[in-house]
């Protein structure tokens, strides 16, 4: 385990160089989502201080260089920094100026130009309140004026597209929500494959963020192929997200043939040492190297903006999935054996299996006197069984109620 810490320093240091060089260098990625990260480090626990340091000058040069007057109050109340009057004086000028050309170029495109003209005025005015960072009825009020006046499906998509990234910068999951099924909506009316292949992303940094990892992995998996939404992240970071909610999905044949020997998987995983490891020594069974290799991927997740808030239960899953797939093999194994097998202490193990077994997720027991772990195979009959009774004597009881309350009446 500390081979693997030891380790995990330099694997981090290699993701977050791969990570600043992608977005050093690239002008796709949205500025939203670079402030969102940004921001995520500057109030992560784990950031080491020289993190937390480039992240603030890379956020403050940002906001500087580009005017944004909003993000700027906004982050230094959140962040407990000092404000700049002068420089923050500055921006909200060049703020107003911005937005009086604006609303002169929506007025004549009214008064002397077309349909067409008014609606690019009106979108370019929604999209630059987004980016300054007002208030946010504000953005949401210019971009509801900018869709009433939008025909073309595709305009009306790509408006619903800013909006979705706009929501993720504020972490407002409901409102992401209600955009992914306003998109679903117009796609049904229309729209091009790229727009629907940018949505499936959409939806799935979603879900993930929900933690629904199964339809997430779904939908990483059906993009990989076909992804194009760079403005939220590259594609190795595609890549990091399809294995992550796959391999606590999927079953052992599923995860080889969409995942383990996905082609497109296969040109990129490289760059992710650890990643690679921990699916390797999960499909062959060669779990040592996955405990091994499970710190670093903990570092990861712990260190992006989606993953974080479910490290723990990414970790506690995973070794859910480690152990049963150890234990599918035997009827029974001997603590001494199975621990040696992982890497691990008996005591520990011991410990390990204790807490999945009370909570329902490993279907084995433990003769702590004879040192051996035994299998129990789940009887998917009595299962079912029990559970239409559950359910049948829940519906009784509803019934009861309903009868009394129109007694009453």
């Amino acid at each position: 385990y500390c081979e693997g810490r030891a380790r995990g320093a330099v694997e981090r240091a290699i993701w977050a160089t791969m990570t600043n060089r992608v977005e050093a260098t690239s002008e796709e990625t949205n500025l939203l989502i670079r402030l969102a990260r940004q921001r995520f480090v500057l109030k992560s626990e784990g950031a080491s201080p020289q993190e937390k340091d480039r992240a603030k000058k890379a956020m403050l040069d940002t906001i500087f260089a580009e005017g944004l007057s909003g993000h700027y109050s906004a982050v230094c109340g959140e962040l407990g920094w000092p404000v700049d009057e002068a420089k923050l004086g500055e921006m909200k000028a060049a703020t107003a100026k911005e937005l009086g050309s604006l609303e002169e170029k929506i007025t004549d495109a009214v008064e002397n130009l077309g349909d067409t003209e008014v609606r690019e005025a009106l979108a370019a005015k929604a999209e630059f309140i987004c980016k300054v960072g007002a208030p946010k009825e504000e953005r949401l009020l210019a971009f509801k004026i900018a869709d009433e006046k939008t025909v073309a499906i595709g305009h009306k998509l790509d408006m619903v597209f800013s909006q979705l990234v706009m929501s993720i910068f504020d972490e407002d999951f409901q409102l992401m929500r209600d955009l992914i099924e306003k998109c679903k909506l117009l796609l049904e009316k229309g729209g091009d494959w790229e727009r629907k292949n940018k949505l499936k992303v959409y939806e799935a940094i979603y879900l993930m963020a929900t933690r629904g990892f199964t339809e997430a992995g779904e939908l990483f998996l059906s993009s990989v192929a076909t992804f194009t939404t760079t403005e939220l992240f590259p594609y190795t970071m595609l890549i990091l997200y399809t294995i992550i909610t796959s391999i606590i999905s999927l079953d052992r044949v599923s995860l080889k043939k969409k995942v383990v020997d996905a082609p497109e998987i296969l040109t990129v995983i490289g760059e992710m040492p650890a990643l690679e490891q921990l699916l390797n020594s999960l499909y062959e069974c060669k779990y040592g190297d996955f405990f091994k290799a499970l710190p670093e991927v903990a570092d990861l997740i712990k260190n992006d903006m989606f993953l974080a808030p479910h490290h723990r239960y990414f970790l506690r899953e995973i070794r859910t999935v480690v152990y049963s797939q150890f234990l599918e093999s035997y009827k029974s194994v001997s603590l001494d054996g199975m621990a040696k097998t992982f890497g691990l202490t008996p005591d520990f193990l011991v410990t390990e299996l204790a807490r999945f077994i009370v909570s329902g997720a490993i279907n084995c027991k433990i003769d702590k006197v004879a040192g051996i772990v035994e299998t129990i195979q789940p009887d998917s009959k009595n299962t079912l069984y029990q559970s239409t009774i559950k359910k049948g004597d829940h519906l009784l009881n509803k019934v009861q109620k309903l009868g009394r309350v129109i007694d009453m009446e």
